[in-house]
C-alpha cells in the first residue's frame, strides 16, 4: 500500500475533507474592511461556503479584474467603477445594464480626542492650524471624490490641497489620521464607527449636499464559475437583516 492511500484513510478515519472547497473570492472597496468580516463569518456559517475578502481602493480592484484577476463578486464603492465592467463585457449584474446598489456611504471628518484643534465641524477645515488633511486618492477612491467633491463646494480646496494627505484608499486615510500622520481626515463613516476609532476620535457628519452620493453597487464578474454561489452572497448582504446591520455600521441601506 502507498502513501496515498495511507493518506486517504487517516483523512476519512478522521473526518477530514479529502478536497478543500474552492473559496467564493470577494473584491471589497476598502470602506468594507470594517462591516463585512462578521457579515462573511454569518453567511459561511449558514450555507458552509468558504468566503475570501479582497479590501483595496475600488480602481484597484477593478484593473485587476480588467486584468483576470480570478473574482467571483465585487463590492464597490461606487457605481462607475463597476459599470466599467459591464460596459468592458467582464461582468454583469443578472440581466441589467447597471449595478445593483447594495448600500450607500457617508463621509465624515474625524479627528483624535487629544487633539489641540477645535472638535470636528466645517469650521474646523478653514481654521489655519489644520495643516494636515487626510483624504482617499480622489481617482482611486469613491471617498477621495467625495472628500474632494465636498472641499470644491465649500470652496476651500484650492486653500486645502498643499496640506492634503493622499491615501491609497479609505481605509489608510482612516490609519493616516489615527496615527498622527494628519490632524483630521475626511473618511467614511464606517471607519469612524470601529471600535478602535470611536475610542480614540469624535467626527462630524458631512452634509450629504455638499457631495455626490456615494453609492455601493456590485457586479458578478463572469469569468467566474461560482455565479451561484456569488449571487446567493449578494442577495444575503440585500437581506433585511444584513441591510439592518449595514446601517449600525455606518451605511445607508438601500432596502
Amino acid at each position: 500500500m502507498g502513501k496515498r492511500f495511507f493518506a486517504v484513510f487517516f483523512a476519512l478515519l478522521l473526518g477530514a475533507p479529502l478536497f478543500a472547497q474552492t473559496p467564493l473570492r470577494v473584491a471589497a472597496a476598502a470602506d468594507l474592511e470594517p462591516v463585512l468580516p462578521p457579515i462573511l463569518a454569518q453567511f459561511e456559517k449558514q450555507t458552509g461556503m468558504r468566503v475570501e475578502a479582497t479590501y483595496q481602493a475600488s480602481a484597484v480592484l477593478t484593473t485587476q479584474i480588467l486584468n483576470s484577476a480570478p473574482f467571483d463578486l465585487f463590492l464597490s464603492a461606487d457605481l462607475s467603477f463597476p459599470q466599467r465592467l459591464i460596459d468592458a463585457g467582464v461582468a454583469d449584474a443578472e440581466g441589467s445594464p447597471a449595478p445593483i446598489p447594495y448600500a450607500k456611504g457617508t463621509l465624515v471628518l474625524w479627528e483624535r480626542r487629544d487633539s489641540p484643534l477645535p472638535p470636528p465641524s466645517l469650521a474646523l477645515l478653514s481654521d489655519a492650524a489644520l495643516k494636515r488633511l487626510a483624504i482617499a486618492n480622489p481617482e482611486r477612491a469613491p471617498y477621495g471624490r467625495a472628500a474632494v467633491a465636498a472641499l470644491t463646494t465649500l470652496k476651500l480646496y484650492d486653500t486645502l490641497k498643499p496640506r492634503l494627505v493622499t491615501a491609497e484608499n479609505i481605509a489608510q486615510a482612516a490609519q493616516f489620521v489615527d496615527s498622527g500622520n494628519a490632524e483630521a481626515g475626511l473618511i467614511s463613516l464606517t471607519s469612524a464607527l470601529t471600535p478602535r476609532l470611536a475610542a480614540s476620535g469624535r467626527y462630524f457628519v458631512m452634509p450629504h449636499d455638499l457631495y455626490p452620493p456615494i453609492e455601493q453597487g456590485a457586479v458578478l464578474v463572469k469569468v467566474s464559475s461560482q455565479h451561484a454561489a456569488a449571487r446567493r452572497l449578494l442577495d444575503f448582504l440585500l437581506s433585511a437583516p444584513v441591510q439592518a446591520q449595514l446601517a449600525r455600521s455606518g451605511l445607508t441601506p438601500v432596502k
